[in-house]
């Protein structure tokens, strides 16, 4: 089959390796290279240097839906089009032109999360399941009917990039499965149930607070949610010492422990007290230094119970 493949993040790595293994891929339609890192240099997306390294034609298009592209793409004549993370709104003359069948794999399952942001949001809510959802293109946010989905539970330890990885690697098979039915006639639309949709919207550097008042497990999904960015930096309040910026990456919530102290308080063996019960720190990272155990952080930095965090970050 002829394939359209529309992407930039690295959600869609995995599948797109799996349709091309297994489909003739006309053209990867990706953003431009974009200023990153502190040289500020041009840099490739993901899916650009991908289709680079596979010898596929790439085309890096500010503006998928200008009429001059869009009449391009017309040309090119393919049976399917994939769009996984992408980044721009593709207009109904563009989808028209793309192919008979243009798909999303989105990583919620859907009407949940809707939006820019699903994985994230999915665990700061603090979701015992979701998945991956394929659905037709629709003018609103990721509205269109369902081709197919897959579920996966969330592990309470789990942080939203190491569950943004999972949801990747799921996204083949379901797609492969939904071309093989189109292909054999046998694929059937589903309607989504408006009703019940909720948001996922892009996530900010505002977003990386956390409330210490809060039950111990709602601390513990926000901390994994906005792990690894915008991640949750609290400001370390020790005796005799001006506070210190820590990122808090993985914590294990203890909801029938008593606290016995205000919350943001540190406990006895790494633990920090909450609304409810206490957490348990697991992975800290120091501002530019690697994410490491608290075992190996402690070992050169003395955290003291009685010493506090406070939410570098207003709510």
């Amino acid at each position: 089959m002829k394939l359209i493949l529309l992407g930039a993040g690295a959600f869609g790595l995995p599948s797109f390796r799996a349709l091309a293994a297994r489909h003739e891929v006309v053209t990867v339609i990706t953003q431009p290279d974009r200023p990153a890192g502190r040289s500020r240099r041009p840099k490739p997306t993901a899916i650009a240097d991908w289709a680079t390294d596979a010898g596929l034609p790439v085309l890096r298009q500010g503006n998928v839906n200008e009429p001059a592209f869009i009449e391009q793409i017309d040309k090119l004549q393919a049976e399917a089009a994939i769009v996984i993370a992408f980044g721009q709104k593709l207009s109904p003359e563009l989808v028209k032109s793309l192919a008979p069948l243009a798909v999303n794999l989105h990583g919620s399952l859907l009407p949940a999360y809707r939006g820019a942001a699903p994985v994230n949001w999915a665990v700061i809510a603090g979701e015992h399941e979701t998945g991956n959802t394929i659905i037709g293109i629709a003018e609103r946010m990721d509205a269109g009917r369902m081709y197919g989905q897959v579920r996966t539970a969330i592990d309470p330890l789990e942080t939203a990039g190491e569950l943004h990885d999972r949801l990747a690697a799921l996204g083949p098979e379901l797609l492969l499965d939904v071309l093989d039915r189109y292909a054999a006639g046998t694929l059937e639309p589903v309607p989504q149930d408006d009703t019940k949709a909720t948001r996922a919207p892009k996530l900010s550097k505002a977003d990386a607070w956390v409330d210490f008042t809060e039950p111990a497990d709602r601390v513990r999904s926000r901390i994994h949610g906005l792990t690894p960015w915008p991640g949750v930096t609290v400001m370390w309040h020790h005796e005799g010492s001006e506070p210190q910026p820590l990122i808090l990456r993985r914590v294990r919530d203890r909801p029938d422990e008593p606290a016995g102290q205000p919350p943001g308080t540190i406990l006895p063996d790494h633990h920090v007290a909450t609304g409810q019960g206490v957490i348990q720190l697991l992975e800290v990272q120091p501002p530019g230094k690697r994410t490491m155990s608290i075992t190996e952080f402690t070992r050169g930095h003395h955290l003291t119970p009685g010493d506090r965090f406070e939410s570098a970050c207003s709510r």
